[in-house]
C-alpha cells in the first residue's frame, strides 16, 4: 500500500484483537484514506477462512473469529526529488507499507486461547542462553574508584 507504515498502524491499532463484525464496522467509520484498503484485505481475509471451511475441509467458524494480528512493516522507499530555489533539489522518501492481518478464531468458552489460527506462519521460539562465569562476574557492582587530587 501506498502509505506510510506508521500511518497505516494508527488503524491496525483500533482492529487488533477485536472480533470480525467489530473491525469491519470500525474501519467503516474510520476516516483515514488507509481504512478502505484495510477493510478490503480484512474481507479477503475472512473470505480466506470461508474458503478454508468449505473447499479444504478445515473446520473455521466464520462468526466466532477475531484480528489476531495486525501489522504494517516497512517497504521499499522511493527516493524522490523536488525542484528547490537556486537551481537545487530537495530529496525526500515516499514511503510503502506491507500490511498483514492474520485472523484466529476463539475457543467456544470466549477466552484469548486460539482453536485455529487461520493465515499465519508460526516461528520457533529462540533456546534460552545458559549463564557463563564471565556473565555472573559482569552482574556484579563494579568497584568505586577513589578521585585523586591534581598536583599544582
Amino acid at each position: 500500500m501506498r502509505v506510510s507504515p506508521q500511518k497505516a498502524r494508527l488503524v491496525l491499532d483500533l482492529i487488533k484483537g477485536r472480533r470480525v463484525e467489530d473491525a469491519l464496522n470500525t474501519l467503516a467509520f474510520t476516516k483515514k484514506r488507509v481504512a478502505p484498503t484495510i477493510e478490503k484485505l480484512l474481507k479477503s481475509a475472512i473470505d480466506n477462512a470461508n474458503y478454508m471451511n468449505t473447499e479444504k475441509g478445515i473446520d473455521v467458524d466464520v462468526d466466532s473469529l477475531y484480528v489476531k494480528r495486525a501489522v504494517a512493516n516497512d517497504g521499499p522507499r522511493m527516493k524522490r526529488i523536488r525542484p528547490a530555489p537556486m537551481g537545487r533539489a530537495y530529496r525526500y522518501v515516499r514511503r510503502i507499507a506491507h500490511i498483514e492481518i492474520a485472523l484466529a478464531e476463539r475457543n467456544k468458552n470466549g477466552a484469548e486461547g486460539m482453536a485455529t489460527v487461520v493465515g499465519e506462519e508460526k516461528q520457533a521460539a529462540p533456546a534460552k542462553k545458559k549463564a557463563t562465569p564471565r556473565a555472573k562476574a559482569k552482574g556484579k557492582a563494579p568497584a568505586k574508584k577513589k578521585k585523586v587530587a591534581a598536583k599544582k
